[in-house]
This record gives structure tokens, C-alpha cells and sequence, in this order.
């Protein structure tokens, strides 16, 4: 079993790094590929492209302009401690002990446009790219077209070795459509966080964001191999909810609070 997370455009450059090596992305020279071109557009047409202040524009210009394939160790940092915001604030990677980093090295994954799919540990330079805007190279003018069917074949080469072969979906819709799920041999579970207010469930995004980041957690530190265990998730008040759910579909409900809460 793996989960997939969306990443985050905020970074965090400056917690120090806990001990241990980082891997290598799989794509790596696609992304140097993907950086290269990127580093061809001007701030005015990165900050066109990405709807960006002039600010984040300069700043993430200069970044692929520096990218580089042989980039030393102090100018990368492994995945799970660079990505920040909602999701990662429910995960709380820099908070794991060595063995729960390492169940999560082998069961979550992180999808990225301009990696295409990260494992945890895996080091990474500084970037910007959602997956979402038309930017691509050569014939690709989208970066879901650049990645094509590759991501869903890194997810279910990795997915071979697990006893129960099911991709846990806690990535948001423009991520996972990266993924195509038809070239997967493998049960897809989505799961879906939901406010009920007075009966009328409604999506929270920043709360839902931090949950799914919370239940990748959880499964890592509950060494969860098969979605069952998930059911028990009762992170921020949430609870499974087995009338709203499906074979394909789990629902996770949480009374909603006030403002004042």
C-alpha cells in the first residue's frame, strides 16, 4: 500500500536536517530537463505563466537558472523536510523518528511537476512548478502530457513489492491527474474529508489539506500495509463514515466548528 501526496509551493530551506543520506529521484534528469526550459523564461513570463507576485517570479527564475544536475548535497535537502504548508503541516516529517521515515521512504509518495514523483527522502533542489499550467517541452505543452503514463509506471513498479497493492489517493484533483490511473494494476482508494454542518457536508480545504497530510502520517507510524487500518484515523475530529463510503471511495466526517472554536 502507498499514498500519495500533492507537494507544497511553500518551502522550507532552513529547519536543520536530521542524519541519514538522501536518495536520488528516479527523474532526475527529466527534471534538469524540465528546469533547463524553464530557465529560458524571463521573470514577467514565469510570474505570467505561474500567476506569481514579481517577487516569487525573480526569486524562482534565479532557482532554475541555478538548477543544476550535479547540484552538491548543501544545495539540496530530501523532500520531506523542504515541502511546507498545509498538507506537510499535518505530516510533520521532521518530527519522525528514523523508523517511521523510514516506512514512509517505502509507502507515501510525493508527486511533483517537475520531478514527477518523489520519494521522501529523496534530495531535491528549490522550485515552483505546478503541475497544472501549460508549460511542457518539445511536442508536450502541458506537463501532464510531458509525464504521460511514467508517473503511474514509478507508482505501480513501486507498488509490485507491497503485499497489498493498493494507491491511496490523498493528492489534490490537479496532482492526480498526473497520475493515469488506467496503466495502474492496482486498486485506487480515495479518500475524502468533509465538515458537517448541521447535515451538509462541505469540503474545507485548509483543514482537509492538513488531514491528509495527518492520515499519511498515521499510517506511517501505525506501519499500516493495508487500507483497513485507515478506518481508525480520528485525527482533528475526523471519523470514518461506512454509509457514505464506497469500494472506491472512503468518507471521512468531522462536525464543523464555529468561529469561535
Amino acid at each position: 500500500m502507498i499514498a500519495v501526496l500533492s507537494p507544497a509551493k511553500t518551502l522550507d530551506l532552513e529547519t536543520p536536517l536530521p542524519g541519514g543520506a538522501a536518495t536520488e529521484p528516479r527523474f532526475a534528469a527529466d527534471a534538469a530537463r524540465l528546469a533547463k526550459a524553464a530557465a529560458r523564461l524571463t521573470p514577467a513570463a514565469l510570474r505570467r505563466l505561474m500567476h506569481i507576485s514579481p517577487a516569487l517570479a525573480k526569486l524562482n527564475a534565479d532557482r532554475f537558472k541555478a538548477f543544476d544536475t550535479a547540484a552538491a548535497p548543501s544545495a539540496t535537502r530530501p523532500a520531506l523536510f523542504t515541502f511546507a504548508g498545509d498538507v506537510y503541516a499535518g505530516l510533520r516529517g521532521p518530527e519522525m523518528d528514523t523508523a517511521t521515515r523510514d516506512f514512509a521512504q517505502d509507502h507515501v509518495r510525493l508527486l511533483s511537476g517537475l520531478y514527477g514523483v518523489l520519494r521522501p527522502l529523496d534530495a531535491m533542489q528549490p522550485y515552483r512548478l505546478e503541475m497544472g499550467i501549460d508549460f511542457g517541452v518539445g511536442r508536450a505543452k502541458t506537463l501532464y502530457a510531458f509525464w504521460g503514463d511514467r508517473i503511474a509506471g514509478a507508482l505501480a513498479d513501486d507498488l509490485a513489492g507491497h503485499s497489498d497493492a493498493t494507491l491511496i489517493n490523498l493528492a489534490s484533483v490537479e496532482y492526480f491527474g498526473a497520475v493515469k490511473v488506467a496503466k495502474l494494476p492496482a486498486r485506487v482508494l480515495a479518500i475524502d474529508f468533509r465538515d458537517n454542518h448541521d447535515g451538509n457536508l462541505r469540503f474545507n480545504t485548509f483543514v482537509a489539506k492538513r488531514a491528509r497530510g495527518a492520515m499519511a502520517r498515521f499510517l506511517c507510524e501505525q506501519r499500516l500495509d493495508r487500507p483497513d487500518g485507515l478506518k481508525e484515523f480520528a485525527e482533528d475530529g475526523y471519523r470514518f463514515v461506512a454509509s457514505g463510503s464506497d469500494d472506491d471511495r472512503w468518507l471521512f466526517v468531522r462536525k464543523a466548528k464555529s468561529a469561535a472554536q
